[in-house]
Formats: C-alpha cells, sequence, structure tokens
C-alpha cells in the first residue's frame, strides 16, 4: 500500500457509508450538506445549489468530510468549495485541510458537529463515546473540531499493550543487535520495547519500578513519550489508548475511565470530560537506542516477548517501512520547512517552564551539547546512529567528550547513567525528561512558543 499523502487520502475516501440516523430537526443546510453522501443525485444537486446561492464558506469544513468519504460527487462538491472560497484546489483532500488550518478565522456552521458525527459513527459506532454532542461545542474543546481526522481505524484498531508478557534480554532471540528499541529504567527496574513491537500498538500501559506510566507512541509524528498516568485527585492510574482520531497529523489517544481524547505530544486532555481540566500528564525520561548498546549497557535487562496476545508481522523494518523511508507525510499539517525539513528528527524537552528542540543532525560533528533551557543549564548527549539523546541538568559545569568518556572542566570523568550522571565523588546530575519527534510535529505544536538549538548561535 502507497503511503503517499494522496494515495492514503485518496484509499480512504473510496468507502462506502451507512447513513447513521441520528438527527431529526430540519436545517436545509445540514439537509443539504448531507445530500453530498446520502442524497439521492436530484437531492445532491439541489443541495448544492442551495449552498453556492447561500455564499458562504462556513459550510467548507463539512464539505470537506463530504469530499473525502464520497465515491462519485467529490468534481461536484470541490467545485462547491472552490465557489465558496475563490480557491483552486480540485480535489485534493490533503490540501484542502491544510488551507482550513491555514483560516483558523472560519467558523464552522452548526451543521458540522452532528454531520461530521454522523458520518464517523458510521465507520465505528464506538467513536460515540468520543463524539458526544456536548463535547463538540466549540467552547468545549481545546482543539478544532474540523481538524480531527480519522486515521483509517476503528477505536482501538491499534490494540495497546496492557501489562504485556516480558523475556530477559538473552532469550531475546528475535532481536537484531542493529533493531531500535525504547529503553525505560525507573528505580532499578529496566526494560526495553522494541520500535517494530510498538509501532503496530503505539502504547502500553505498564506499572515499571513501582510507577504507573504510558508510552504514547505516535508513528506518525516520530515521537514515543512516556508519561506519569497516576494523576493527582483520581484514586486509580488511567489507562490509555489508541481513539483512531488525528489532528494534524498526531495521534489522539484516549483515557479508558472518562474517554476523554488527550493530545498525545502534549499529554493533555482535548476533547471530552477532561478537557476544562487543568491535567497535564508528567513525562518521564526515555531513550531510543539500538538493542545491542541498551544490553551493553542494562544486561540485565527485560524486554518485550512477541507473544503479545495480537497476531502481527514484526519483522524487523516491517512497520510503516514505506512511511519511515519517505519525506511526504501520511496526514496534513503546516510545517515551516525554511530550516528544517518535516521528517528532520529533533530531540524536545518541555520542561522548567519551557520548550526547545535540538536537531539530532547537531550531535553529528559533537557527542555532547552544552546549552540550557529558561534558565537551566543543561547537557545532551547524543548519537545520531541510534536516534539516541539523552538530557541532564549540569548546573556549572562545562562538559566535553573525548574517547568516549564524558569529562567537566576540571578533567574529572563522570558515568552517563539512565536516572543521572555521576561523578568520582557520587554527585548526582539529575536526567531530564525528552524525546524524540519528527520536526513537523513540534513546529505544528509548539513552533510559536518554543525555541530551536542552532550550532550558528553558540
Amino acid at each position: 500500500m502507497s503511503v503517499t499523502r494522496r494515495g492514503f487520502a485518496g484509499m480512504i475516501g473510496a468507502g462506502a457509508l451507512t447513513p447513521h440516523p441520528l438527527w431529526a430537526q430540519a436545517d436545509p443546510v445540514l439537509d443539504a450538506i448531507r445530500s453530498s453522501l446520502y442524497g439521492t443525485s436530484s437531492e445532491f444537486a439541489d443541495g448544492m445549489a442551495l449552498l453556492k446561492t447561500r455564499g458562504n464558506p462556513d459550510v467548507v469544513p463539512a464539505l470537506l468530510t463530504g469530499l473525502r468519504f464520497s465515491r462519485r460527487r467529490r468534481d461536484e462538491i470541490a467545485d462547491v468549495m472552490e465557489a465558496l472560497t475563490g480557491e483552486t484546489l480540485g480535489t485534493d483532500w490533503f490540501d484542502w485541510m491544510l488551507w482550513q488550518e491555514r483560516n483558523p478565522q472560519i467558523v464552522p456552521h452548526p451543521s458540522l458537529i452532528p454531520f461530521k458525527r454522523e458520518v464517523l459513527l458510521g465507520v465505528d459506532p464506538n467513536f460515540d463515546v468520543f463524539l458526544r454532542p456536548e463535547y463538540l461545542a466549540r467552547d468545549k474543546m481545546k482543539i478544532r473540531l474540523e481538524e480531527i481526522a480519522w486515521g483509517g481505524v476503528s477505536k482501538d484498531g491499534i490494540p495497546s499493550l496492557d501489562n504485556p508478557d516480558l523475556i530477559p534480554a538473552p532469550r531475546a532471540n528475535y532481536l537484531r543487535p542493529d533493531d531500535l528499541v525504547f529503553g525505560v529504567a525507573i528505580n532499578g527496574d529496566v526494560r526495553a520495547y522494541p520500535l517494530r513491537i510498538m509501532g503496530w500498538h503505539e502504547m502500553f500501559n505498564e506499572v515499571i519500578g513501582g510507577v504507573p506510566v504510558a508510552l504514547a507512541y505516535c508513528t506518525l509524528c516520530g515521537s514515543g513519550i512516556l508519561f506519569e498516568t497516576q494523576v493527582a485527585g483520581r484514586s486509580k492510574p488511567l489507562i490509555f489508548g489508541s481513539s483512531g482520531f488525528l489532528y494534524r497529523s498526531n495521534k489522539l489517544m484516549f483515557d479508558r475511565e472518562t474517554h476523554s481524547l488527550w493530545n498525545q505530544f502534549t499529554g493533555k486532555p482535548v476533547v471530552g470530560p477532561l478537557a476544562d481540566s487543568t491535567v497535564e500528564l508528567k513525562q518521564r525520561p526515555v531513550v531510543i537506542t539500538t538493542w545491542e548498546n541498551w544490553t551493553s549497557s542494562h544486561p540485565n535487562s527485560k524486554v518485550l516477548s512477541l507473544n503479545t496476545g495480537h497476531r502481527r508481522n514484526y519483522g524487523s523494518g516491517v512497520v510503516y517501512r514505506e512511511y519511515f523511508a519517505s519525506s511526504d507525510l501520511m496526514f496534513p499539517a503546516l510545517v515551516d520547512q525554511t530550516e528544517h525539513r518535516q521528517k528532520d528528527y529533533v530531540f524536545a524537552i518541555r520542561q522548567f517552564g519551557a520548550a526547545r528542540a535540538w536537531p539530532l543532525a547537531a550531535f553529528e560533528e559533537k557527542r555532547v551539547i552544552n546549552d540550557a533551557i529558561a534558565d537551566t543549564p543543561l547537557l545532551l548527549v547524543g548519537d545520531v546512529s541510534r536516534r539516541t539523546v539523552r538530557a541532564y541538568e549540569r548546573n556549572a559545569h562545562s562538559f566535553t567528550a573525548s574517547g568516549g568518556a564524558l569529562t567537566d572542566e576540571t578533567g574529572q570523568i563522570w558515568k552517563v547513567t539512565e536516572d543521572a550522571l555521576v561523578s568520582p565523588d557520587g554527585k548526582r546530575l539529575s536526567r531530564v525528561a525528552g524525546h524524540i519527534a519528527y520536526w513537523f510535529a513540534w513546529d505544528n505544536y509548539l513552533g510559536d512558543a518554543a525555541s530551536v538549538y542552532s550550532a550558528y548561535s553558540q
């Protein structure tokens, strides 16, 4: 299957839908929009004529849904959209979604809520827990309903791994030395989660070192983020799954207690019962590295077993092979590519009241970077070949790397661990949580509120 943007959008757009009888209230605009998918030929012609005569682009967000899911009427729907906006984007759903992101001043007609809900419940009735009308009012959501896109799977269609089977590292004969893993160590509990498995599941819920955590892996934006799931004011840890929805090519995960939708990139609820709360999941450190590198440092690590309870091809380099090899996005998201390509990797930190990203390429010339975020001095230790970056507070120290050793300004050699940098006399400098991501995801969510490291500014 092609994973280019147009190939994927076209494949999904060709699907047939069954009307979901939810709305009985008479509304000529809603009837006209519904005709794009469910009307007879004459109802469709009359509906499109009404929308053209009405002349307001507030119906374009709803027509975009019709454009994506229509079998035979895409040309006519696009013609109405072009007439209402003055744009000439044809039937390209991807480009229309980018246009919509660029035009937040257009407030959708109220018919968007019942129509989009009807269409998506026709795809999977289980989406109802996320799309209750009371959740979808514009002033109740932290994101724009018109930009929520179906990701091509049902609710839990990408199944989470909840307390999965783990095996000792020596028994993991299925792994190659160069296979990438997510490495996690909490309170001496050391575990590895291969990307070749996690790409099929995108989420685990675990207790590691006595701490309830979830790894939210958005394959589309290249980011695996480890969150603590015990939230203040709740008696039990939250358990997360994949909703089947995306927002600007980023997965919307959900918690199984309230069925609120959460932004995977920020760890904040955006739709549903928790959207008005101040909840934000705390990050924990996680690193991507090769299996060989992880086991050389952590020979007693545990690792995911292939016995996941699901039948998938967990072969090396199988999952999302074409997408990872391509420079294209599979789903639409605006991105500033003036200095970085949309799928360049960055290491991202959101701590200390600030946000900053370091291009992974910055570590090609030097393994360590002495930098800061806000007023907190940081040391970053990276390895481009393994997609590995770890960050630590460094206080007043300045570090260099030579011959594989990490030394401070006095010549003392410090040990790099998963928890801290450790000096010969036992002094510790704490690890700082961060994660790898594609540039487009960082830029799209935090570009205006974040800084980016440049070697030329040092």
